[in-house]
């Protein structure tokens, strides 16, 4: 039951049920099974662009995470419409875990336009510029309610990364996943919330591939860290390591 209940919200979060299109620039307006089994697309409607195998990959480390005791709650920069922090939700609910709890954390607002001092492979993202990728706060809390999965243990928090998680009240960490797609977004997050995984937590990174900045950012944290542990891949977009 418990198995057929998260395929049921994994499918429902995906668009996987009514197939809904996709609504970027590079799809052609019809559903494509191979663009959201790998999160190549923007759901006009679903909850989480990114696709099957990523979803299964967090899954997995959510479950891994549970079933080793590594304490902490499950942290996304980056949220969109929530879909991500919805099935979380719903692996700890339905895993009956007293160990972690759902935390959204985003800007709720268009990503950070560059500027003159930002990081050179920020220069030129156009990111900014795109309204379906500005969510409200209260859009991402219907959508949880819709799920029923909005409960005391679900905590938003609204603000740039910069601004606002180097004073957020965060302790530890078990799963960070950053979908911050820039090099300063995911520089931000990092350097305020790494230190707050737990040993065998898992730091998922959605965009690695894709998104050059989000790359150097990586490998820049990771050198200035000493930090061996080996990279895995998803899905040629995102990898993740354990801690």
């Amino acid at each position: 039951m418990r198995d057929s209940y998260l395929r049921l919200i994994e499918y429902c979060v995906l668009g996987l049920i009514y197939r809904d299109p996709g609504q970027d620039p590079w799809s052609t307006g019809v559903f494509d099974a191979f663009k959201r089994q790998h999160g190549l697309d923007w759901p006009l409607q679903a909850h989480s662009m990114i696709g099957s195998k990523r979803m299964g990959n967090l899954r997995a480390m959510l479950e891994h995470v549970i079933t080793n005791g590594v304490p902490g709650d499950f942290i996304e920069t980056g949220v969109w419409r929530g879909g991500v922090c919805i099935f979380a939700r719903a692996v700890f609910r339905a895993m009956v875990s007293p160990i972690g709890s759902s935390g959204s954390r985003n800007s709720f607002a268009e990503l950070p336009a560059p500027t003159a001092a930002s990081h050179p492979t920020d220069i030129g993202d156009t990111h900014y510029k795109i309204d379906a990728l500005a969510i409200s706060l209260d859009e991402m809390q219907e959508n949880f309610r819709r799920y029923g999965l909005l409960d005391d243990q679900v905590r938003f928090l609204r603000g740039w990364f910069g601004d606002t998680l180097p004073t957020a009240p965060i302790s530890a960490i078990s799963v960070l996943r950053l979908d911050g797609d820039m090099y300063v977004s995911t520089m931000d997050a990092l350097q305020a919330l790494y230190h707050n995984v737990s040993e065998e937590g898992v730091i998922i990174v959605d965009d690695y591939h894709p998104i050059r900045g989000c790359m150097a950012a990586i490998h820049e944290f990771r050198a200035a860290r000493c930090i061996t542990a080996p990279i895995h891949e998803i899905d040629r977009i995102g990898v993740y390591w354990l801690k």
